[in-house]
């Protein structure tokens, strides 16, 4: 049964005085595990995104991996059931981007959507550029923007900067894995670098842009960013919102993912059903394993990821796990279609 959206309201049939207004039809939530990876689109947060997979997915838990700005478009892994309780790796890992440095022009975001600050003739040689972006690849410190959603006794930044106040912000470490030169256009009406960047957890590249402009000495700001990568994890594989509109229900449930995809590169051990179920009580149980500091572990009779643990000594410790529940309902696979 086809439902009407989160932000449609009841419709009025044509046909005549005194028609009734169609009835609102309420969404039925129901658990949906896995991982979903959007290309997220220009102009939507990303909880904006969540929200209407969410819906599309009737869902009733969900959350992302790592906020993206509405300027910015990309990789946007979608944890759905289950698969929230190991976001927390997507979070920590590292990202790639690429990105359009507007030279010449400063403005109160350090994007374009803010107002302009100031405008300055860029007069920077190509050479300069190569040995600007060398000063910023490695181990560096950034002064978070003040339009930015971290937080400041429990409120956000950008909530200050619209106040028209600005906070102390302490320097934080990060690490420009990698800054690599796509193309420079360095003369005309609006010269400008494209960027890739590979980049550890917590770089604001608004922030990374603008530094690169203040120190060639014509200030600039990001036009454009997009994430290609986050993790192991590419534009390659994510679907895009309107195609998941376009799909039928069944369709959409097929471009989720095992929870496992958040866990690339762990080792997987399989255990029989008596052990699995003192594990899955939290029990150490004893083996020949070599010492690891985390192994994905699954049930072998009947095959089901079962959670995360570490290995010590010989003894398998329980780091995350699946409950009873998620499991039989992963097992069961997502219900198909059903009458909201």
């Amino acid at each position: 049964m086809r439902t009407t959206g989160p932000s449609q309201g009841a419709q009025t049939p044509l046909g005549g005085e005194g028609a009734r207004p169609a009835a609102r039809v309420r969404v039925v939530r129901r658990p949906v595990h896995g991982v979903l990876l959007l290309d997220k689109p220009l102009g939507l947060t990303s909880n904006q995104a969540l929200q209407r997979v969410k819906w599309l997915l009737r869902a009733e838990k969900a959350g992302h991996t790592g906020t993206l700005d509405p300027l910015a478009s990309g990789v946007l892994p979608l944890c759905f059931g289950a698969a929230t309780k190991f976001s927390q790796i997507q979070l920590d890992a590292d990202k790639v981007y690429e990105t359009t440095v507007r030279l010449g022009v400063r403005t109160e975001t350090a994007d374009a959507e803010g107002a302009i600050l100031e405008t300055l003739p860029v007069t920077c040689s190509l050479g300069q550029v190569v040995e600007v972006l060398d000063r910023f690849t490695g181990p560096i410190t950034q002064i978070p923007p003040m339009h930015s959603a971290l937080k400041k006794d429990g409120k956000p930044l950008y909530a200050y900067a619209r106040a028209g106040e600005d906070i102390a912000r302490e320097a934080r470490a990060v690490v420009i894995h990698d800054l690599e030169l796509l193309h420079a256009e360095l003369t005309g009406e609006a010269p400008h670098l494209r960027l890739r960047v590979r980049c550890s957890k917590g770089t604001y590249i608004r922030t990374l842009g603008e530094d690169i402009g203040t120190a060639l000495g014509c200030g600039g700001h990001l036009q454009a960013l997009r994430r290609i990568e986050t993790g192991t994890l590419t534009t390659a594989a994510c679907v895009s919102l309107p195609a998941l509109e376009a799909m039928a229900e069944d369709e959409r449930l097929a471009c989720l993912l095992p929870l496992e995809t958040l866990l690339p590169g762990r080792a997987r051990i399989e255990l029989g059903p008596d052990d699995a179920g003192r594990f899955l009580s939290g029990v150490r149980r004893r083996g020949s394993w070599p010492d690891a500091a985390e192994v994905l572990v699954y049930g072998r009779d009947p095959q089901a990821f079962l959670g995360t643990a570490h290995v010590q000594s010989g003894e398998l410790i329980a780091s995350r796990l699946l409950s009873p529940l998620d499991i039989a309902q992963i097992l069961k696979k997502s219900p198909a279609s059903e009458p909201a």
